[in-house]
């Protein structure tokens, strides 16, 4: 972001590209990368040192779909409910999103007549946004199609995107856009992940191919500013083990809200800038893979039954950092079709249906949607009633 040293604090080995789920037949071309981090010794931005290409990893049969949460369902509902109340002051406001995936966020916009415009590299998410009724373009968001946008739609009031920003290495291309489509008193709000939170809470599984670079209020201050824009204020959100909401806008267009220099402050006391606190981060990474891997073993020579619950994106970062496979775990089962039937990233784990989790229930089940574990603990009652036992692994490796 800034020219300045990078210095990297993990490893986390050869990684495949998370969200592709193989038939049997291409495991033999399956790509990978290396999966290291370091921090930026001038403006504290921490980042992947080797970023895999964005056409790797959003391709057309992209399987993520964050309509299959309930959680996110109804966050989404109060962003556009958030939106529409405070920003769209007129009847042609435009509202644009970056990464719109299947139209959780802009249906409810669409349904409530606000113009608006989805814009998503993957065709299948944006067939899914489309069929819900609402307006979505494939592309890339970049100051080409930003251009494009502006001539057949005119500027945006609001531009919206949820943990999307962060993964574009190259993410001066999208702040290019922004300030191409932007109107003057516009603002651009990104949703992303929280990296004062993952190093709390140890999730070291939200490193992985599309989160290149991992925010904190600090670093994203230091980058708008160098991209022209200014920070005008930040939330703290539940959404993924803990996200930030950031309102950027032209610089003097808006006032600068306290709560940017308050959590500027915050992570100053934690150290959230410092390449010690990544170090230290990183140890506590190694012993978790450590204790994962042992209790798995255990419980397998000990004839228990384990089977993964939700193939994510980050579940890529655990089993392959770790090292499980089929051997430890049979199988993962998920709600999502487009994984069904198929093989995860590089561990090379069977997805299953949901169904399979029921039939008959494992004796332990790893959670590797932990996002999402108390909707899912709460729908999953009967499979501990009759005898089951979660097990987590982040900030350590427990049975509940």
């Amino acid at each position: 972001m800034c020219a300045g040293p990078v210095r990297e604090w993990v490893d986390l080995g050869r990684q495949p590209v998370s969200n592709a789920f193989l038939m049997p037949e291409e495991v033999d071309s399956e790509t990978f990368f290396r999966l290291a981090v370091g921090i930026c010794a001038d403006c504290t931005m921490v980042q992947q040192l080797e970023p895999m290409p964005t056409d790797n990893m959003f391709r057309p049969d992209y399987p993520y779909r964050s309509s299959t949460s309930a959680g996110l369902c109804s966050h989404f509902e109060e962003v556009a409910h958030l939106l529409r109340d405070t920003e769209l002051t007129g009847v042609d406001d435009l509202v644009v999103e970056i990464g719109s995936n299947d139209g959780i966020m802009l249906r409810r916009l669409s349904a409530a007549g606000v113009r608006h415009l989805g814009v998503d590299p993957s065709a299948g998410a944006a067939a899914a946004a489309a069929a819900s009724g609402v307006r979505v373009r494939v592309d890339f968001f970049d100051e080409r199609s930003a251009a494009e946008i502006l001539a057949t739609d005119g500027p945006a009031k609001v531009i919206f995107s949820a943990n999307t920003v962060s993964h574009v290495a190259d993410i001066d291309t999208v702040f290019r856009g922004v300030d191409r489509l932007l109107t003057a008193d516009g603002i651009f709000v990104f949703e992303d992940r929280y990296v004062s939170d993952i190093v709390e809470y140890a999730y070291f599984d939200q490193i992985y191919d599309e989160h290149f670079y991992l925010f904190a209020v600090r670093s994203v201050d230091a980058m708008v500013a160098r991209l022209g824009f200014e920070l005008v204020d930040v939330e703290r959100i539940p959404i993924h083990g803990g996200s930030v909401r950031y309102t950027v806008a032209r610089p003097g267009s808006r006032e600068r809200r306290p709560s940017v220099a308050r959590m500027v402050d915050e992570e100053a006391r934690y150290g959230i800038g410092e390449h010690e606190t990544y170090l230290r981060f990183g140890r506590q990474i190694e012993r978790i893979r450590t204790d994962l891997v042992a209790l798995l073993t255990d419980l397998r020579d000990a004839g228990r039954r384990v089977v993964g619950y939700g193939a994510t994106s980050k579940s890529a970062t655990v089993t392959n950092y770790c090292g499980i496979g089929p051997d430890l775990v049979p199988f993962i089962c998920d709600t999502t079709p487009e994984k069904q039937g198929r093989l995860s990233p590089g561990a090379h784990i069977p997805v299953r249906p949901y169904a399979a989790f029921s039939d008959p229930y494992p004796d332990y089940a790893l959670l590797l949607a932990w996002n999402h574990a108390e909707e899912i603990m709460a729908k999953e009652r009967q499979f501990v009633e009759q005898g089951g036992r979660w097990i987590l692994y982040a900030p350590h490796v427990r049975i509940v």
